[in-house]
């Protein structure tokens, strides 16, 4: 026996991304999919982003106690925006089952959890 908590159910994808979607439209954002993946089980990109500025991709990474965090995974460059968009193409091209969800609202990680890592 393990000193490990069983993990939580996890929440259909699909049903997560509606949840986003409506929360973010609810606060007066703007929220979009980019990219659509596997419905039930599919891994989940955020590109959190404020009036198109200052872009970043967050995903679930794991984290010591074993549970999952929200990562930076990538940050836009303002001298090179392209960079961005072609990563985002390349996760996609790599992870057909991804979903990719952009949120453009002011302070948009409230919206993806209380567990946040910086990196």
């Amino acid at each position: 026996m393990t000193d490990r908590a069983e993990p939580a159910p996890r929440l259909p994808t699909q049903l997560e991304v509606s949840g986003l979607l409506r929360r973010v439209q609810a606060e007066g954002g703007f929220a979009m999919v980019l990219a659509k993946g596997e419905p039930d089980s599919g891994s989940l990109l955020v590109v959190i982003t404020n009036k198109g500025n200052d872009s970043k991709a967050m995903e679930r990474m794991p984290s010591p106690d074993g549970g999952r965090v929200w990562t930076v995974a990538r940050r836009e460059s303002i001298d090179n925006q392209q960079d961005f968009a072609d990563w985002l193409d390349r996760r996609r091209q790599q992870d057909p089952d991804l979903w990719i969800v952009e949120l453009d609202i002011p302070n948009g990680e409230r919206f993806i959890g209380s567990s946040i890592a910086t990196g």
